[in-house]
C-alpha cells in the first residue's frame, strides 16, 4: 500500500534521487527557467517553492536550511537577495510548469518549469513593445 507516501522514485535509489532534485533546483535558481521531464518538473516544484519561502522569511536559520539543499553560497545569495523579494506579496505558487511536447528519443513528456513573473520574459516583452513604438 502507498498510504502517505509522497514523491516519485524515478527508478533511482534515494541518494541519487535526492541529488538529482538538488541539482535541478540549483539549475532552476541559476537560470530561472529549465526544461526537463514533466514528472521531474512536478517534483521539483515543491522543493523550489520551499526554498523561495525560506528566502521570504530571511533569517539566518532559513539561509542555512536553503544552503543544506542548494550547497552553493552564490545560489543562496541569489534566492535571498533577488528571487524572494519578487514574491513578497504572493503566498505560494512561485513556479509554473508548462507542458512542452515529447522528447524525440524516447517520447517522454517534457515540460518547462520557470518562476512566475520571470524577469527574462518581462524584458523580452518590454523590448518588443519599445520596438513597436
Amino acid at each position: 500500500m502507498r498510504h502517505r507516501l509522497k514523491g516519485k522514485k524515478f527508478g533511482r535509489v534515494a541518494d541519487q534521487r535526492k541529488l538529482m532534485l538538488k541539482n535541478l533546483v540549483g539549475s532552476l535558481i541559476e537560470h530561472e527557467r529549465i526544461t526537463t521531464t514533466e514528472t521531474k518538473a512536478k517534483e521539483l516544484r515543491s522543493i523550489a517553492e520551499r526554498i523561495i519561502t525560506y528566502g521570504k522569511k530571511g533569517e539566518i536559520h532559513h539561509r542555512r536550511l536553503a544552503y543544506k539543499i542548494l550547497g552553493n553560497r552564490n545560489l543562496v545569495k541569489k534566492v535571498f537577495d533577488e528571487l524572494a523579494p519578487r514574491f513578497t506579496e504572493v503566498e505560494g505558487g512561485y513556479t509554473r510548469v508548462l507542458k512542452n511536447g515529447f522528447r524525440k528519443g524516447d517520447s517522454a513528456p517534457m515540460a518547462i518549469i520557470e518562476f512566475v513573473g520571470n524577469k527574462s520574459k518581462l524584458e523580452k516583452k518590454e523590448k518588443t513593445e519599445t520596438k513597436k513604438k
